[in-house]
């Protein structure tokens, strides 16, 4: 029998994004039970346990959050696969979600609800914050939307603390012109933002809707009013960053770079359950566009729920959501197509059937020209790390 490969993964539990990086990593090894594991409780940021120096292993799996960190693996002179998006340039093969693509997922969520003025709440303790920041703005612009950004307080004594934060960011929702979208760089901040709300008594989501990045689902769902976020894809990750990690410990020569792992999409939940238009027939015409966009709706169903000459309905959509009624149905239709690709076993025909399309022929065709990919390439790239 081969001798078991020794990999260590310095990766919290804390989180649902670090779990699912887990998840991943053990679905590789469903498929090559080839390593033996290391995991102890890592609080992330906290540096490399004691242990690691006197440890006799192969490879390494870690969230590399600072140069601390990075020094202290680099010591070791094993291979190194980094699951964070901490630095700034990476020092060993990075693994990471697409923050750019991310960020375009909640402009995106947001405008298709009528919103013309952002703000994003960052993190300035994190590199990546400012990362989807930058991104978050291009997307924007590119809407012809207006953006305003929180500025972070600086730690200016030992009694600065949440409480002083919180009212600072209530200070800045207070200051956005309303009805606004705001992105928090990711949900615990996004529960920060909920919260700044309640304090100033900033109604959600009707003068300001708010989205997060991660949907680590219990904290989403314990915020007031539930928080919207973006899907990672956090397993594919944990499975792509084993992949990479058995070629480095193989001898492979890999570049030090950063790849990118596309999120899966948006989960809707109160906190951005809102048309911010002034037009009631728009306002009721969208709401029943997504209640359903699952059955075979088109535009003429729209007529007879919300009665308007096809002319006005046109232009009511172009003018509040840039896009014509059919292409607002096909790109509901089409995120859900991706949402069960990427995580359900369900045939392609029962997914044209679950997502509005009549004809599979004709969910490819539009899925192709959406995504430049066919439903089952889409699902190849985004199924790694779930068949457990």
């Amino acid at each position: 029998m081969a001798k078991r490969q020794k990999v260590a993964l310095l990766i919290e539990t804390s989180n649902s994004y670090a779990r699912e990086l887990l998840h991943g990593v053990r679905a590789w090894l469903r498929e090559h039970p080839t390593w033996a594991i290391r995991l102890s409780e890592h609080a992330r940021g906290a540096g490399v346990p004691p242990w690691l120096r006197h440890w006799s292993g192969d490879g390494i799996i870690a969230r590399v959050d600072n140069l601390r960190i990075a020094a202290a693996l680099r010591a070791t002179g094993l291979p190194v696969v980094d699951v964070s998006a901490a630095l700034a340039k990476p020092v060993f093969p990075q693994i990471v979600t697409d923050s750019r693509a991310a960020t375009h997922l909640a402009a995106e969520h947001l405008r298709e609800r009528g919103f013309r003025h952002f703000g994003y709440c960052g993190d300035e303790q994190f590199y990546w914050s400012g990362r989807r920041r930058r991104y978050f703005a291009e997307h924007v612009r590119q809407m012809n939307g207006t953006i305003s950004f929180f500025a972070q307080p600086k730690l200016q004594s030992e009694l600065y603390n949440a409480d002083d934060e919180l009212a600072a960011i209530g200070r800045w929702l207070k200051s956005l012109p309303k009805p606004a979208g705001v992105l928090a760089c990711y949900d615990v901040r996004g529960r920060q933002v909920l919260e700044a709300c309640q304090e100033a008594d900033i109604a959600v989501p009707d003068e300001v809707a708010v989205i997060g990045i991660h949907n680590d689902d219990v904290l989403c769902d314990l915020c007031d009013p539930p928080l919207s976020s973006v899907i990672p894809d956090a397993r594919r990750a944990g499975y792509e960053a084993a992949l990479l990690l058995s070629r480095l410990m193989a001898g492979s020569r890999v570049p030090v770079d950063t790849r990118l792992v596309e999120p899966v999409g948006v989960e809707s939940r109160q906190s951005t359950d809102v048309l911010a238009v002034a037009d009631s027939k728009l306002a009721a015409a969208v709401r029943f566009i997504r209640d359903h966009a699952g059955e075979s709706i088109g535009v003429k169903d729209v007529l007879r729920a919300m009665p308007m000459s096809r002319t006005l309905l046109m232009q009511k959509f172009k003018r509040h959501l840039g896009r014509t009624p059919l292409k607002y149905i096909n790109s509901l239709r089409i995120e859900r197509v991706k949402a069960l690709l990427a995580t359900t076993d369900l045939s392609v025909s029962a997914i044209a059937e679950r997502s509005g399309f009549e004809h599979i022929e004709y969910l490819s065709v539009y899925f192709r020209r959406s995504t430049g990919l066919s439903p089952s390439d889409y699902r190849r790239q985004h199924r790694a790390g779930r068949r457990d």
